[in-house]
Parts: C-alpha cells; sequence; structure tokens
C-alpha cells in the first residue's frame, strides 16, 4: 500500500512528491478509527507553519481532507462504527497521507458526512466549510439582522461564508476581484445584497460600505488580506487590489467584528484608538487551530 509524500531540500527549499510504501497499519486500538479513502483534496502545504512548529522531518504526509468509509474502530471509539462514511481533516502531525487507500485517525477529527453530499463534495468543501463557521460562529457570533463584508466572495471560503451568513439572517455584502469573480458572484445574487467590483482600483470599499448601511458600519468583516501599507509600498497588483487597513477599520461599525487572514497585521496607536471608541474586535483566523493535536497545540502555545 502506497502514499504520497512530500519532500524539502534543506539547501533550495524545493519541494519534490514521492510515493512510499507504507508498512502494515498497526490494530486499531483506542480512540482511533481505520478509515477506507473514498475522497482527498489538495490543499497548500504551509511549509513555514511546519517550521515553526518544529514539525520539519524528512518525508511529510500529503493530503489531509479526507471522507471515506469506517473499516474499523477502537475499543474507546463512541461517534462511529464500521461502514459509516465520515469526512474530516488529519492533524498536523499525522503520520498517515490522505493520498492513501486506507489511513488510521483519531475520532476527533471526523465527522459523519451526510448522505446527498458526494465524497468529493465532502472532501473539497470540508476546510473551507470549517474556516466560515469558525469566523462567523465562534469568532464573530453572528445573528440574524447583521450586516456581514466577506472579501473575494468568488473564492472558496468565500462562497461558504456568504451561504452561511445568509442562511443565518445576515445582510451579506462582498467584493469581487474580477470580472469573473463578479459575473460568480451574481449567480449568487438571492444571497447577496450588494456585490462591490474593485478589479479597476477605483472603487472605494469603505464609502460603498457606509452607503449600503446608511453610515452606520458593517457588523462583521472577514478579510481575504488586508494592506498594512500605500500602494506605492506593495506594487503586486494582487495586493492593490485589497483594501487598507484604515478602510476596514473605517467601514467597521460599532462594536463590529474584525476577522483577518492576516497573520501580520500592524495596527499602530491611532488604529488602536479608533477600534476602542468603536468598541470593536479584531480577531485572528488560524485556520490550522483546530487540526493540531492536544500534544502540538501545548508545544505551540
Amino acid at each position: 500500500m502506497k502514499g504520497l509524500y512530500f519532500q524539502q531540500s534543506s539547501t533550495n527549499g524545493e519541494i519534490t512528491f514521492v510515493f512510499q510504501e507504507k508498512e502494515n497499519l498497526p490494530i486499531t486500538e483506542d480512540n482511533f478509527v481505520k478509515l477506507q479513502v473514498k475522497a482527498c483534496a489538495l490543499s497548500q502545504i504551509n511549509t513555514k507553519l511546519l517550521a515553526e512548529m518544529k514539525m520539519e522531518k524528512d518525508f511529510f504526509p500529503v493530503g489531509r481532507e479526507v471522507a471515506g468509509i469506517v473499516l474499523d474502530v477502537g475499543t474507546k471509539v463512541s461517534f462511529f462504527q464500521p461502514d459509516d462514511e465520515v469526512v474530516g481533516i488529519l492533524p498536523l502531525d499525522s503520520e498517515d497521507p490522505g493520498l492513501c487507500e486506507v489511513i488510521r485517525v483519531h475520532e476527533h477529527y471526523l465527522v459523519h458526512k451526510p448522505e446527498k453530499v458526494t465524497w468529493t463534495e465532502a472532501a473539497g468543501a470540508i476546510r473551507d466549510g470549517v474556516r466560515a463557521y469558525t469566523a462567523l460562529h465562534y469568532l464573530s457570533h453572528l445573528s440574524p439582522g447583521k450586516s456581514v463584508l466577506i472579501m473575494d466572495g468568488a473564492s472558496a471560503f468565500g462562497t461558504i461564508a456568504i451561504q452561511l451568513a445568509h442562511h443565518r439572517g445576515a445582510k451579506v455584502i462582498s467584493t469581487a476581484y474580477s470580472l469573473e469573480d463578479k459575473q460568480c458572484l451574481e449567480r449568487l445574487r438571492s444571497y447577496i445584497a450588494r456585490v462591490i467590483d474593485v478589479s479597476n482600483g477605483k472603487v472605494d470599499v469603505a464609502e460603498s460600505c457606509l452607503e449600503e448601511t446608511g453610515g452606520l458600519g458593517v457588523d462583521i468583516v472577514l478579510d481575504a488580506g488586508v494592506r498594512l501599507y500605500s500602494k506605492d509600498d506593495e506594487p503586486a497588483v494582487k495586493l492593490q487590489l485589497l483594501p487598507h487597513k484604515h478602510d476596514i477599520i473605517t467601514l467597521l461599525g460599532v462594536g463590529g467584528h474584525w476577522i483577518t487572514t492576516e497573520e501580520s497585521l500592524q495596527l499602530d496607536p491611532p488604529d488602536s484608538h479608533c477600534l476602542f471608541l468603536k468598541g470593536a474586535t479584531v480577531a485572528f483566523l488560524n485556520d490550522e487551530i483546530w487540526n493540531l493535536s492536544n500534544v502540538q497545540q501545548g508545544k505551540y502555545l
């Protein structure tokens, strides 16, 4: 039985992928589940985080979002039984790659797959689904009647967040970074109150949001990255389309929540003072926080 692993060169950082023969899985015991993989999604490998966590090794397993059928369960497993259809995300310190026929995984990293969801859909949506639910439910406490700005709504994360926010009764505003993105969001028009096209760099996101909310500002912002400096200092075209941090603070309403994916966010004293006056909060969306084992969380925190 083979599994896919990646190896990073210690000299130039180049990544190569290799198939390795895996030994037979140990007897399923305690809270572990033996899973026959039916679908596996490929997400970006965060080599920077692996280095920070001191988890670098010669070969690292590839593929962490998996969907499959339970073959066997340990004696302490309480949530699953053989033949259950499940989906989940393998932790960073998993020894088994998702790109393998059969893997061994702790039951706490799995949930039951809805019957009408295909294997591919389940594996492909689980990561961004968890991210969106974490941002809206745990970090911003979304409730009916709230206004939500979702940046880059045409992305995988954005489309799921839009649907979840609409399902909870929120008023959704979203941005589009290209004509194709705008067309994609137009097809979700029943979920979105307003689509802000920022592809030409001429539309003021803060002004558009304040106009849409009657000058009150939005209650929740989910960014897709922000500019920390002026456009002249950040020449990348993609970065120039992102809103400046001051724009986010301006369009945020009283008691609002800013959920950011910008891990290097820097707020100057005037920025903090403005957030203080609004009674607003800033939360960081780390999409790996739920996927670290208890041991690794202890090391990291």
